[in-house]
């Protein structure tokens, strides 16, 4: 994985996550997603949910997934906001020092390992949102090195990943696609998904 710190890539993939939320419609939470078994509003939810768990787990404590995901959208008006202040908690946690050594949680993997799972769901579910919504994703910039290490990172996870049924088969992109497009169709996506 790249040398940027978990944190900074977290920050950098979270300045390109908040503005595609905020600007989700009400009428489009029971729209469809890239992600089959989500619409919308549960997407929101789901992601929501990574990224205040996985504050805990920057912070060694085990993470609370129960069998059910938290209805942030119904329970908060104001989710939107609830999302960016989240997730400005989450690059806050992994900024402290330690967060990103060791192993972490219940899951005792290594912490860069754990930090790198909550950037892909940033930086694929704020795609996912995107196409769902009708919205243009521009992913954080080469430069801030996201993309790179999360193709580095799913390509140690993905055989295990496909395993659980959490990423699906790759998809097979045309010759010059870009690293966005990669990285998507590594997780099982087809990056040119429409409705």
């Amino acid at each position: 994985m790249s040398e940027n710190s978990i944190a900074d890539l977290l920050k950098a993939a979270t300045a390109h996550a908040v503005p595609v939320v905020r600007a989700i419609p009400d009428d489009r939470l029971t729209a469809p997603t890239p992600c089959a078994e989500y619409d919308v509003k549960a997407l929101v939810n789901h992601l929501l949910q990574v990224i205040v768990q996985f504050q805990a787990l920057a912070a060694k404590q085990n993470s609370e997934f129960g069998a059910e995901t938290p209805d942030f959208v119904a329970e908060h008006p104001d989710w939107r906001d609830r999302f960016a202040d989240e997730a400005g908690k989450l690059v806050a946690a992994w900024a402290a020092p330690g967060a990103d050594e060791g192993t972490t949680g219940q899951m005792d993997m290594p912490a860069r390992t754990v930090g790198s799972m909550a950037l892909l769901d940033l930086t694929v579910h704020a795609w996912d949102l995107a196409r769902a919504t009708g919205q243009d994703y521009e992913p954080a910039p080469e430069s801030s090195g996201v993309v790179a290490a999360l193709r580095e990172s799913v390509a140690g996870l993905g055989p295990m990943a496909r395993k659980m049924g959490v990423f699906g088969e790759p998809v097979t992109v045309p010759e010059g696609a870009g690293e966005l497009e990669r990285l998507l169709s590594e997780t099982g996506r087809d990056p040119r998904w429409t409705q």
